[in-house]
């Protein structure tokens, strides 16, 4: 215990100040990484990050922790490269260890056509500088021996589609690894100040209002994931092109080491996607609640359509028990990809829409809202993700990454 004694906090508990030269709404990992890049890229440090609950408590606390790129159309396919590549070098460069483990993405294949339109999604990854693997059934059973090779299945497995840098990360250490690093450069992190009201003059946002005060600012970013409708009627700009929707993640009991790779299952309607945790918990989901929620709750349909998908693919957890399970609130946009932009206000900027990619996201997203708040536009890479995409045409339709183009885990 002695040698216990003497500890910090990790990062402050700060009085705000009357204003700031940046303030992000929303402490998840987004809001908290984009804080971290403006101080560490751009050498703005007058920032503060606004919570309306605890660091972390959203959507950042409530997904499976699934990092990958294996995304194909131009855009996304840089965005998430490089933000594998932020993963890849992250505890290093927050000095904090966030867990991330590259054991491989692989993505069931079921049928030629799904092998078909997994190889050109993969040939095409290969060809810009991110890698893919395309393993065939003796491949894929000793790589994964216990998946379900009968072949009277519903629907048999004949090999899959594998990104071998892919994997996990340990969403809370993320969380607190962004905030540690942000304070360190002196942003304040402003806990449990929900947002109430967004003050406007002559055209630009002049602060926000909290439960607790007003804070002054001189640009605003929102960063609110499944809040954002929430937020943005505070604005009056009128109506966003997105719907919130509720996306329900499980684990199980912990368990001896079973599963060392990330298994994407999705054909016929199914959608499912399983990895163990480092406490042992299988930690799986599956699809979206179809209607429209704010509910951080789960319920028993998914949970029966989630646990034949696990049976299924994965027949030794049949007789495993289920530990607990919860929500995420997302933002689904039009096309499945999402909005780092500016907005019609001049110094308040947008980053949303992130579907079912938010948390694989968290670094590059960060990096490039950060660089859209500092510079006034946006980079090359990002240039597409704007609001005013579908009236010019411009649909970035790749909602995920399986062999089913209508995947999306």
């Amino acid at each position: 215990m002695n040698g216990q004694k003497g500890w910090t906090r990790a990062w402050r508990d700060p009085e705000p100040k009357k204003e700031y030269d940046v303030i992000i709404v929303g402490a998840g990992l987004h809001g908290l990484a984009t804080a971290y890049y403006l101080a560490k890229n751009h050498g703005v440090t007058n920032i503060a990050v606004v919570e309306k609950g605890w660091l972390g408590g959203g959507n950042g606390g409530r997904n499976t922790t699934i990092v990958r790129s294996n995304y194909m159309m131009p855009g996304n396919r840089e965005f998430y490269e490089h933000s594998l590549k932020l993963w890849e070098n992250l505890s290093h460069d927050l000095n904090y260890n966030v867990m991330f483990s590259q054991r491989a993405h692989v993505s069931l294949l079921h049928s030629p056509a799904a092998r078909d339109a997994a190889a050109r999604r993969y040939n095409t990854m290969r060809l810009t500088g991110t890698d893919g693997e395309l393993w065939d059934l003796p491949t894929l059973k000793r790589n994964i021996p216990h998946l379900n090779f009968d072949a009277d299945a519903r629907f048999p497995i004949t090999g899959a589609m594998v990104q071998p840098r892919a994997g996990t990360a340990r969403h809370d250490a993320v969380a607190w690894g962004y905030a540690r690093g942000a304070d360190q450069y002196g942003v304040d992190i402003l806990q449990n100040r929900e947002v109430i009201a967004v003050h406007r003059d002559s055209g630009k946002i002049t602060g926000v209002e909290t439960t607790r005060g007003l804070i002054k600012a001189k640009k605003v970013g929102f960063a609110v994931a499944g809040n954002t409708s929430r937020l943005w009627r505070m604005t009056d700009l009128g109506q966003l092109p997105i719907e919130s929707h509720k996306l329900q993640a499980f684990v199980s009991e912990p368990l001896k080491p079973l599963l060392d790779h990330v298994v994407v299952f999705g054909v016929g309607g199914a959608h499912f996607y399983i990895s163990q945790s480092d406490k042992g918990g299988m930690v799986f989901g599956g699809d979206l609640d179809w209607y429209k929620s704010y509910a951080q709750r789960g319920n028993l349909p998914i949970v029966q359509d989630v646990a034949e998908c696990a049976t299924s693919v994965l027949p030794c957890l049949g007789r495993v028990r289920l530990l607990r399970h919860w929500s995420g609130v997302m933002d689904m946009s039009m096309d499945g990809s999402a909005f780092i932009c500016k907005t019609p206000i001049n110094n308040l900027y947008l980053n949303a829409g992130w579907n079912y990619g938010g948390f694989k996201a968290s670094p590059a997203s960060g990096w490039f809202f950060a660089d859209l708040i500092a510079n006034d536009r946006p980079d090359p890479v990002i240039q597409n993700f704007t609001l005013d995409r579908f009236s010019r045409g411009i649909n970035i339709d790749e909602r995920g990454a399986g062999p089913d183009p209508k995947l999306h885990g």
